[in-house]
C-alpha cells in the first residue's frame, strides 16, 4: 500500500516544525512506518541549497535564481527520498513543500504565478500531497519567534509587509483546494497536536490507540 504524503506550512514561527515531529512520535508510537522531512533540504544535495537559500548575504539572490534553487531542491528531495519512501509503503511527513514556493515566490515575491505553479509540477513530478496542514500565528508574533531576538535567517529578516502577502498567499492557496488543505488554529502545543492527530485519524482511517494503531485496508 503507498504511504500517504503530508506537508506541513504555514508562515515564520506558525510552529508547523514543532506539530511535524508530534505527529512524528504519535505515528512511531502507533506502529505508522513514517519519514519526516524538509524542504529547502531533505537530501545532501538539499542542504548545500538549503544554505545558499536561508544563509544572510550582503550581495542580493535574484527572484527567479531564488525560484529556480527551491525547485531544484525539491527535483532532488522527491526523486531520491519522497517517491521511493511512498512506494515503499512509508508514510512521508514534509516540512513545507511546494505551496511555501507559490506563497513566498509568487505571493511574497511579485512572480508570475503560473510559471511558478509549472515549475512545481515539473520538479515535484507530478506529485501532490494527500494532506497539507496549514498552520496559524498572529504575524509579528511569529516572526519574533522564528527570529529568537536576531535578525533571523534570509527569509525571516524580509519585511514584515513581505510576509504579510506570504501569508494572504497561503489563504488564497487554502481556499482554492478545501479538500487537501486543512487550515489550524493557533492554540497550545498540545492542543493543537491533539487537532492534528483527529485530523489524520479520520482522513486517512488510522485507528487504534497510540500504542496499537493500524491502517484500515
Amino acid at each position: 500500500m503507498r504511504g500517504r504524503f503530508i506537508t506541513f506550512e504555514g508562515v515564520e514561527g506558525c510552529g508547523k516544525s514543532t506539530q511535524l515531529a508530534h505527529l512524528r512520535d504519535w505515528m512511531e508510537e502507533a506502529g505508522l512506518p513514517v519519514l519526516a522531512t524538509r524542504e529547502p533540504g531533505g537530501t545532501k544535495v538539499g542542504e548545500g541549497i538549503r544554505e545558499l537559500l536561508l544563509t544572510p548575504r550582503e550581495e542580493g539572490l535574484d527572484a527567479a535564481t531564488e525560484l529556480l534553487l527551491y525547485e531544484a531542491d525539491r527535483a532532488q528531495h522527491v526523486s531520491e527520498v519522497i517517491r521511493p519512501a511512498l512506494e515503499a509503503g512509508t508514510h512521508v511527513l514534509c516540512d513545507r513543500f511546494f505551496d511555501s514556493t507559490t506563497a513566498y515566490q509568487a505571493f511574497g515575491r511579485g512572480l508570475d504565478e503560473e510559471m511558478v505553479l509549472e515549475l512545481n509540477r515539473m520538479a515535484s513530478g507530478g506529485l501532490v500531497p494527500d494532506l497539507t496542514l496549514l498552520f496559524s500565528v498572529l504575524l509579528e508574533e511569529g516572526l519574533n519567534r522564528a527570529r529568537g531576538g536576531s535578525s533571523g535567517d534570509r527569509l525571516e529578516g524580509e519585511s514584515l509587509a513581505f510576509h504579510r502577502r506570504v501569508q494572504a498567499g497561503f489563504m488564497v492557496l487554502a481556499n482554492r483546494e478545501p479538500g487537501r488543505f486543512h487550515a489550524l488554529d493557533e492554540g497550545a502545543i498540545e492542543q493543537v497536536h491533539e487537532e492534528v492527530v483527529a485530523i489524520v485519524k479520520e482522513r486517512f482511517e488510522w485507528a487504534g490507540n497510540p500504542s496499537a494503531a493500524r491502517t484500515r485496508p
